[in-house]
């Protein structure tokens, strides 16, 4: 399985800051973290590729980030760019950025918002502070108490990423818990950062200034990632797959929750830590799903999942109700509406209420459709799957961006049995 995208990127971004020598392995080794490792790089870091998954990170400290020359082009990478913008800005770096055309469409204001807050300025963007954009960071970052409007572990780390180089502590509150990695790589490399809960949520205060130092990382697998050849197992009738390291955070883990309550057959064996983060050995045998009401509260830890959740629906007997999707229509592309326009092509009845969408499983899928993805890798590759257990092939229109997350998927799944070939004109 491919290397965790969260904490490969951070991996570079902390790695690429701290005094000393990061040694990283099992990097995810896609287009998104690559984009990254050139943006480090841009800012002055060593950034060397040592082997497959093996990676070295030199900085200069804490404060020691340089202005870069050009433009960072950060192609699809969502997650990349947001982070980018709180450190670089953090460090009073003026910088423009910019990505692909999906990218240039997911607003930035989120992130925009707390930066402005700790001194930063926008000099330039397009209508509705999207990308391109140019972001100037102050000389003196100014530490801030903020309370997350939205859970997102983007704007979250964004703003800790910024609060690094700030005289003070830099606070967030967050209502509602989101993915935990920032907080917890942090803590590896050195940093002064504590975590509290209150009737208000989760406090993070973060010392700025810390002397982070270069350690080692271990990323394990993906468990976004492992979400597809996860639920092949679970549709294929006799199929039976073992996924190994994969990480079972509990702020990453709903899918599991989900699909387990859905009367899923998948074991946990070999429970241990790799790299600060929990991880075990996946078993997964085919199963009957029955449909399952998943509660808002859960979208956090599953944001990325929906998509391959909506397909091990669709198999389901009965209806399964997701409820609570707004971010799902901010992601590479409106998801929400991306997956139904793709249910809807391979004859899976569906309602979308608001922002909930409740799939009528009926045991079995008619398929035979074609799903435009809209440059998302994530609809690419829970389609594919669909196509694996429905009745007629899926097509889906354009499979290239499934290596900004996972450049091994095809050939991962044939080895598996799946049979994906390009699809004849």
């Amino acid at each position: 399985m491919p290397g965790d995208k969260s904490i490969s990127h951070r991996s570079l971004l902390l790695g690429g800051l701290a005094t000393g020598e990061t040694r990283v392995e099992g990097l995810l080794e896609g287009e998104d973290v690559l984009r990254t490792a050139d943006a480090m790089r841009a800012l002055g870091a060593d950034i060397r590729r040592l082997g497959d998954g093996s990676w070295l990170a030199r900085g200069n400290g804490v404060g020691g980030l340089l202005e870069p020359e050009d433009t960072l082009d950060f192609g699809n990478a969502g997650t990349g760019v947001r982070l980018m913008m709180g450190l670089a800005a953090g460090h009073g770096l003026t910088v423009t950025y910019d990505g692909d055309a999906s990218l240039r469409k997911r607003p930035m204001g989120r992130i925009l918002t707390p930066l402005k807050l700790m001194g930063a300025r926008v000099i330039d963007c397009v209508e509705g502070e999207r990308l391109p954009l140019t972001l100037a960071g102050p000389a003196d970052t100014i530490p801030i108490e903020y309370r997350l409007p939205v859970a997102s572990a983007q704007v979250k780390s964004a703003v800790l990423l910024a609060g690094l180089d700030c005289a003070g502590e830099t606070v967030v509150i967050e209502p509602e818990e989101t993915r935990d990695h920032t907080e917890r790589m942090l803590t590896h490399f050195g940093a002064d950062i504590s975590v509290t809960q209150d009737a208000g949520g989760k406090r993070i205060v973060l010392k700025g200034r810390p002397e982070l130092k270069g350690r080692d990382v271990v990323v394990p697998a993906d468990p976004s990632s492992a979400a597809f050849p996860l639920v092949a197992g679970l549709l294929v009738p006799g199929s039976e797959v073992r996924l190994e390291s994969v990480m079972v955070n509990l702020t990453r883990a709903g899918l599991l929750t989900s699909l387990e309550e859905m009367g899923a057959n998948i074991a946990r064996e070999n429970l241990r830590e790799l790299g600060g983060e929990p991880v075990c050995d996946l078993v997964v045998k085919a199963s009957a799903l029955k449909g399952i009401e998943v509660p808002p509260e859960r979208a956090p830890s599953m944001i990325d999942e929906y998509p391959v959740l909506a397909v091990a629906a669709s198999f389901a007997q009965g209806d399964t109700v997701m409820r609570g999707l707004s971010e799902l229509r901010v992601k590479e592309s409106d998801r929400l509406a991306a997956v139904a326009a793709g249910l809807a092509a391979n004859g899976v009845r569906h309602t979308i209420e608001g922002d909930d969408l409740i799939v009528h499983g009926t045991g079995e899928v008619a398929g035979g459709g074609t799903v435009e993805t809209h440059l998302d890798h994530r609809i690419a590759m829970a389609f594919l799957v669909m196509g694996l257990a429905s009745k007629e092939p899926v097509t889906v229109d354009d499979g290239t961006m499934i290596a900004t997350s996972f450049p091994a998927f095809a050939g991962l799944m044939k080895g598996l049995g799946a049979l994906i070939e390009e699809a004849v004109a």
